[in-house]
């Protein structure tokens, strides 16, 4: 089975690791401060704080700018649920925003109409879906205009650019995941950057029980900072970073010319954004047929995401209309894109999908004379 996803863990990363087990500093300390900076450095960011995991960085992010009861942000739909999660653990309510037909990233005309009909909207929050930018140039004019902040979601974007920019830096703040199925893991963490001095002393303050120095605290807080055995992983994969994303680029690539006759939809990505990857996703009209076929083909496939947001049971409470996202939901899978396939595994994943359309169709049924009961 070719797998949709292959963490690449090895001996710089066990090194580091031993490293650290040997220093016995296993908390936080010295070697995540390390990783910080590196990681800021190399988001083009000023400052960066690691957490405990992406949902912690949004979380702690949202309480650092204030947002909270009596508030809302609005957001997309189509999204790992956690998205959504950060703005309710923090005490306010999303407002969702549908997506653009092309990147099924939220759509500004959807989110502009959103702003425009409430008055109790104090931030949006842009997920780089599947590792590719959202349109933030006018996500951040419609901020601006009404005096919001503007969060990225960049747990699946690590080191893609936007006109040329480097997400990360593109919004007040942006949020990173290092899960394992990421670009880039630290076995489990998270990191916000930000070119705000002032922002980054609050999410870290937030993250270390609101503690200012010793033992005082000035605010209420959490624990949610990064091991330093985290960051030890962390800084060895992000070392490797570059290197993972040429490669998904190159197998995405590959997908997509081999892929064009097909009957699948490939991803689109426009001219003034750079995909990594994270997940290569072609869309369907017999999703569920082809995810069958393509595990009987020895092909793992993953559907990100099923249901959207504001359909799952947790937002019961929501009531939105919004019919790209539910489409796309219906439609979209996720083909292996990760490093480490080689040639033959990409050749066997095309051909897995050319077959697919090489099946015979289904007999009619007026020539069968079979009818449903």
């Amino acid at each position: 089975m070719i797998p949709i996803a292959a963490p690449d863990v090895g001996a710089a990363e066990r090194e580091r690791v031993v490293e650290v087990l040997e220093d016995g500093q296993l908390a936080d300390g010295p070697v995540v401060r390390e990783f910080e900076a590196e990681f800021a450095d190399f988001c083009g960011a000023e400052r960066a704080v690691a957490t405990t995991n992406g949902t912690t960085a949004l979380h702690a992010t949202l309480e650092a700018l204030g947002v909270g009861p009596g508030d809302t942000v609005v957001t997309t739909p189509f999204s790992f649920i956690a998205s959504a999660n950060a703005v309710r653990l923090a005490g306010a309510e999303p407002v969702f925003a549908d997506v653009e037909p092309e990147t099924l990233t939220l759509d500004p005309d959807a989110v502009k109409d959103a702003v425009c009909r409430r008055d109790d909207v104090a931030a949006i929050l842009a997920v780089h879906l599947y590792g590719m930018p959202a349109e933030m140039r006018e996500l951040r004019d419609i901020a601006d205009d009404h005096g919001l902040a503007l969060v990225e979601d960049a747990a699946q974007a690590h080191g893609a650019e936007y006109r040329g920019e480097p997400v990360g830096t593109l919004g007040d703040a942006a949020c990173f995941s290092f899960y394992p199925t990421k670009n880039m893991t630290s076995g489990e963490g998270g990191m916000v950057t930000t070119n705000h001095a002032a922002l980054a002393d609050r999410v870290r303050r937030f993250c270390d029980h609101g503690r200012t120095s010793g033992y005082d605290h000035a605010d209420v807080g959490h624990n949610f900072r990064m091991t330093s055995l985290c960051g030890a992983i962390g800084r060895a994969q992000l070392r490797k970073l570059s290197e993972y994303n040429v490669a998904r680029r190159g197998n995405a690539a590959y997908l997509s010319d081999r892929l064009a006759d097909t009957s699948v939809e490939t991803p689109t990505e426009p001219r003034d954004r750079r995909s990594v990857y994270h997940q290569y996703t072609v869309r369907s009209d017999d999703r569920d047929g082809l995810k069958a076929h393509l595990a009987d083909a020895g092909v793992q496939t993953g559907v990100y995401y099923p249901t959207p947001i504001h359909q799952q049971e947790a937002y019961a409470d929501v009531r939105a209309d919004l019919p790209v996202a539910e489409r796309a939901a219906e439609r979209v899978l996720s083909l292996p894109v990760h490093p480490a396939l080689s040639v033959e595994d990409l050749d066997d994943i095309a051909a897995a999908v050319e077959s697919f359309d090489a099946q015979p169709a289904p007999t009619d049924v007026a020539e069968t004379g079979v009818m449903d009961s």
